[in-house]
This record gives structure tokens, sequence and C-alpha cells, in this order.
């Protein structure tokens, strides 16, 4: 069988220990970036679907949640409907560090289509979106109790 997970594991372990040397002088901590750039992207999320869109449970992003609100780089509002759920939204602290995030991922991500042609990126991209796709269906049944068969 072709290997993919040891590279995407190396690949994903590299620019995440480059993104944390690079942050800390924005003082975001170990992963921190990743939280401020998808409630930018997706203004007034909640607390479940942020742990969904990351992959992580909801009780770690709610400690880098409750972290980054202490840092004044998230605000949690109450929904306008439903005063119980709580919503996440960049402050302006967060908005003027969003573009770096943006800038290195962008970066980060041309780096690493160095020498694709457009088609062949594009390609990669679907096959990758493929695996994630793959890997989210275990991921949701492990969360939810089930074992996997080997």
């Amino acid at each position: 069988m072709t290997e993919i997970l040891r590279p995407l594991g190396n690949i994903s372990r590299a620019l995440d220990s480059i993104a944390n040397h690079e942050f800390q002088r924005v003082q975001l901590t170990k992963g921190q970036y990743l939280y401020l750039a998808r409630v930018a992207e997706h203004p007034g999320i909640i607390l479940e679907r942020l742990a969904e869109l990351l992959r992580v449970d909801r009780t770690t992003a709610a400690r880098a949640v409750q972290k980054l609100t202490a840092a004044g780089v998230l605000e949690k509002r109450p929904d306008d409907t439903n005063r119980k759920i709580k919503r996440l939204f960049v402050t302006a602290q967060g908005e003027q560090v969003y573009p770096l995030v943006k800038r290195e991922n962008d970066y980060s991500n041309g780096r690493a289509l160095q020498g694709f042609t457009p088609a062949e990126a594009a390609q990669l991209a679907s096959y990758l979106e493929r695996v994630d796709e793959n890997v989210a269906q275990d991921w949701v049944a492990v969360k939810q109790g089930q074992t996997r068969t080997y």
C-alpha cells in the first residue's frame, strides 16, 4: 500500500512548527493561530463547529478559545435568539493579527506547491480533500465511541 500519512504528518508538523515560531512575536502560542484563522473565516461560529473544523475535541477547543479570549484576540457574544449559545468573533486586536496569519498561510501554501502547474495543484487539492473526507468519517465515528476494525 502507498504510504501517504507519514509525508502528510511530516508536512503538518513542519509547517506547524514554523508557524508557532513565527507567531510568537504576536503572542500567539502553540496552535492558537489555527483558532484565530477559523474564527476570522467564520465570524459567529460556535465552539462545537470550530472543534469539528479543526478536528479537535470540544475541551481542547474550549481551552484554546478561553486563552485567546483572555488575550483579547477573540470574544464570545450571546446568540440573538438563544442566549445560551455563545458565538465567537475576532476582536479589533485579533483583526490586526489575522492578516499576518493569512499571509503566512498563503506563503506556506505557495511554497508547498512550488513547481506544480495550476492543474497539478488543483488535482492535489482535490485528492487531499477526498483524503480529508475519508479520515473525517473515522474521526466522527471514534468521537462517538465507535472502534475501528483493523
